[in-house]
């Protein structure tokens, strides 16, 4: 049975209740892509890879590599390391989450006063943010459980480096070591963006690596600690993607399930809702 045509509200809130309310629409609703299980079975192979491949990394560091590095590092709060404390803010969940969230909030109320092709190229660009912002939010929040369930002690927490220094359900910031928040973070935004802009993928790379760097040298984590933020935040990224591909917003599906962005107009409200 065909859709019914939702006729545009002449006045602007109108209009932008409307956008709101089908855009979140089209983020729960039913999955309708044909290939979104050849998408699935793909995206699970890589996500298996990845947990043993980085798993034996992670487990490889605890043992061989942990201990050495931190005991590498300079001392905690030294006056030198100034540049890499504000380094690192540029990984910070909140300072990352709000300037996606500012940037999809502005494009909200941006895009009901606009008509026609400006108004499907600004919607595109909301659906990609509103990937991004869900990757790293989502990634975010897995990487807080996982903090309070595994409890390990940062650097030298404890008085001596030690890499099994463990305290399960401790919720402490002490015992929130592992895994790295900052490497959650800069490692979904990277991979969202570059999911999304695939020519951006060696900057937003090099990105993550550095945030990554800033929070060995800082004593913030362990390098296991950081790896298992990696592989958070990518597989956060992941299952958005997929979740997004599903619904057919803003990523295509080849035959052999590979997720793919679109170019061009991504957003569908523009041919529904708002259509010029």
């Amino acid at each position: 049975m065909p859709t019914p045509a939702i006729v545009e509200p002449s006045h602007y809130f109108g209009r932008l209740l409307t956008l709101v309310w089908l855009s979140f629409a089209q983020l729960v609703r039913s999955p309708s892509h044909s290939r979104r299980a050849e998408a699935a079975r793909r995206s699970a192979r890589h996500v298996l890879l990845l947990f043993v491949v980085i798993g034996v990394v992670i487990i490889t560091l605890m043992y061989a590599v942990d201990v050495a590095e931190i005991s590498l590092m300079p001392p905690r709060d030294t006056p030198g390391l100034w540049w890499v404390k504000m380094l690192t803010n540029f990984g910070k969940d909140v300072y990352v989450l709000w300037t996606l969230g500012g940037l999809l909030i502005a494009v909200s109320l941006a895009a009901p006063a606009l008509h026609g092709t400006s108004r499907a190229t600004l919607l595109g660009l909301g659906t990609r943010l509103q990937y991004l912002f869900l990757s790293v939010a989502l990634s975010v929040a897995v990487g807080e459980v996982l903090k309070w369930i595994v409890g390990r002690g940062r650097p030298f927490v404890g008085g001596k480096a030690n890499a099994f220094n463990f305290q399960h359900f401790n919720g402490s910031e002490a015992y929130a070591s592992l895994p790295s928040g900052h490497a959650i973070t800069a490692f979904a935004l990277a991979f969202a963006v570059s999911a999304v802009w695939p020519r951006a993928r060696v900057i937003m790379l090099v990105y993550a690596l550095v945030i990554a760097a800033t929070r060995l040298v800082l004593l913030a984590h362990h390098p296991s600690d950081v790896v298992a933020g990696a592989l958070v935040g990518v597989i956060g990224a992941m299952a958005v993607r997929y979740w997004f591909a599903a619904r057919r917003l803003g990523f295509a599906i080849h035959r052999d399930g590979t997720v793919v962005a679109l170019s061009g107009r991504l957003k569908r409200v523009a041919r529904s809702a708002f259509a010029p």
